[in-house]
């Protein structure tokens, strides 16, 4: 769509599709993630439980690192299901950015569980304490099986789904830990050393914390509008000016809408007589190259009175 003002048109675009969008947030309609969020998150409170019941650190750290993925499954689908909700008068963009506010605040939540367990398990390193070996070992088993089993639900769209992807290599680390726990747990029962288990959680909780920093770093550069990982800002300046007839490119922001959708708004200065040509180009330009769908372009065959920048 255009809006003029006056001789010189300001052209807002969103390609001849509409709002293209082209990351689009998980299908909630996919059983598999309902499957899987149930299932784990109901394993979650039986291995925290048993952790408490039995003494064993490694076993509420294990729980801790299987709730991120349960929260990141939730997530998923909250994304979705909020994509979908329409926008409101004052909310023009809708509901996406709460899948944002989601993500910073699953960081936060597991950073504080990271302190609480290792904390935990330090004063456990000072003063061990015995614990069931065969009760961790039966519990990680069983979480074994049901991580390992609900990553085999994605793994037949691993290589063409990118959430699908992500959910199969979440459960799949979390059935490896779990044999991790397994091992500590029998090594708990041959040797009789009670310190293999918070030595255990420690390592756990250095996997957690690897991942959540990531998520947290993420998360507040998104909540800030800052440009998406693996967005190149300055590569996306440079092939705008090196369209035909573009002589500057300026007010250039590039932000997330969600945690999946990415936006931009640029002014096009140009010489061209076929702005509506130029408009084509550069959307494809920017959908095709950089793979952003939502994209609002201004261009200026003069400089402008309301636009400092020209």
């Amino acid at each position: 769509m255009a809006h003029d003002h006056g001789p010189v048109p300001h052209r807002h675009d969103h390609g001849p599709d509409g709002h293209g969008h082209a990351h689009g947030p998980v299908d909630t309609g996919d059983w598999r993630y309902a499957v899987g969020l149930t299932v784990n998150l109901a394993f979650v409170g039986i291995e925290f439980g048993a952790g408490v019941f039995s003494g064993s650190t490694a076993l509420m750290a294990d729980a801790g690192h299987n709730l991120s993925d349960v929260l990141g499954l939730a997530m998923a689908g909250g994304a979705a299901w909020l994509a979908r909700r329409a926008a409101a008068p004052r909310k023009t963009y809708g509901y996406r950015k709460a899948t944002v506010l989601a993500a910073l605040a699953n960081a936060l939540l597991l950073i504080f569980a990271c302190g609480a367990i290792a904390f935990e398990a330090i004063r456990r390193l000072a003063e061990p304490a015995p614990v069931m070996s065969e009760l961790i070992m039966g519990v990680a088993a069983v979480g074994f099986v049901i991580n390992l089993g609900t990553a085999l639900l994605f793994m037949r769209d691993r290589h063409t789904d990118l959430n699908a992807r992500g959910a199969w290599l979440h459960m799949m680390a979390d059935a490896a830990v779990s044999i991790g726990v397994v091992i500590a747990g029998a090594a708990i029962l041959f040797t009789g050393r009670s310190v293999i288990d918070p030595l255990v959680s420690l390592a756990i909780v250095a996997v957690i914390f690897w991942g959540t920093w990531g998520l947290l770093k993420d998360s507040v550069n998104l909540a800030l509008d800052a440009a998406p990982r693996g967005v190149d800002v300055d590569a996306i300046r440079a092939a705008l000016a090196a369209l035909p007839g573009v002589a500057g490119v300026h007010d250039l922001h590039v932000w997330g809408l969600s945690t999946t959708e990415t936006a931009l708004t640029a002014h096009l200065c140009h010489d061209r007589p076929d702005s509506v040509a130029l408009l084509e180009e550069a959307h494809a330009l920017i959908r095709g190259r950089f793979g952003i769908g939502h994209s609002t372009l201004q261009l200026e065959a003069a400089p402008l009175p309301d636009c400092p920048a020209c």
